[in-house]
């Protein structure tokens, strides 16, 4: 079987892509910049893992063969989120993310699927289909929307595949504590009566964790469709509804008090993705 570098692999989706790869019987090279993370992970006995924290980049080294020559790389590692607007993004991971995939290009690699954001569409609101011009609206998409650019003029000197999957909003088990459902199951485990929120009616696209990792293999596993892949459901649903729907599902029930907090400023209202290039894959 094709053997895949996984980079990123102890994060929120790394670990669910690790699980399913593994399932589906490739031979995995793990990577992330903690070992000690790494080896808490159910995972860890059955891959190759080695440590690499990009802050040490240095690209004297051969990467590819440091890597022991992937077939492929899933490239899920980024520094810094959920702080979108920091100018880290831009200032220090983008150059690091590009120096390390042009090293691993030019040295062998030849396929490559890397993770993306719908933050690239920046303000533009209905349904997003990956035609669309990007208008990046903060630092984390800018910098993701710039890494993009320059591997797509690398590969005009050097022949490699690229998928670049625009993920869209997701949600499961060890997601971020700050993220709206932890929230949620954090105020019903306090016995709390009443859930503070926004008004609730930004529309937005969720998939969960476990059919993102899904997608992000189907990807990477195959040749015929590239570049720009929106990872989304295609059906808009309200944040509200959202909310509602998994109280149900958990069968419990806390009062949402609507309109606590205010709309962030750095997403539209009403925007999910077009996954007709998605399921053309599947």
């Amino acid at each position: 079987m094709k053997k895949i570098l996984v980079t990123g692999a102890t994060g929120f989706i790394g670990q669910y892509v690790m699980d399913q790869l593994l399932q589906q019987n490739y031979s995995v090279i793990a990577s992330s910049s903690s070992v000690e993370n790494a080896s808490k992970a159910s995972w860890f006995p059955r891959v190759k893992y080695i440590p690499f924290n990009l802050r040490e980049f240095d690209n004297s080294i051969n990467y590819y063969n440091y890597f022991d020559k992937p077939e492929a790389i899933i490239h899920l590692a980024w520094q810094g989120l959920p702080n979108y607007n920091a100018a880290f993004h831009v200032e220090e991971n983008l150059p690091l993310h590009y120096s390390f995939l042009k090293n691993c290009m030019e040295r062998g690699l030849r396929d490559i699927t890397i993770t993306g954001t719908c933050f690239e569409y920046g303000m533009q609101e209905g349904c997003l289909s990956e035609e669309m011009e990007t208008k990046p609206a903060n630092a984390y998409a800018t910098a993701k929307d710039a890494l993009r650019k320059q591997l797509a003029l690398l590969q005009q000197e050097n022949n490699f595949q690229l998928k670049w999957i625009r993920l869209f909003y997701m949600y499961g088990k060890g997601q971020s504590p700050n993220s709206l459902l932890s929230q949620v199951d954090k105020a019903l485990a306090n016995g709390e009566k009443v859930f503070n929120m926004s008004g609730g009616e930004q529309q937005r696209d969720y998939l969960p964790v476990e059919k993102v990792a899904e997608y992000i293999i189907a990807i990477a596993a195959q040749n015929k469709v590239s570049g720009v892949i929106n990872c989304c459901s295609g059906k808009p649903i309200s944040v509200k509804e959202l909310v509602q729907n998994y109280l149900l599902q958990k069968m419990q029930h806390i009062q949402l008090n609507l309109g606590y907090y205010p709309y962030t400023d750095y997403e539209p209202m009403r925007f999910w993705g077009n996954n007709q290039k998605l399921k053309s894959i599947n």
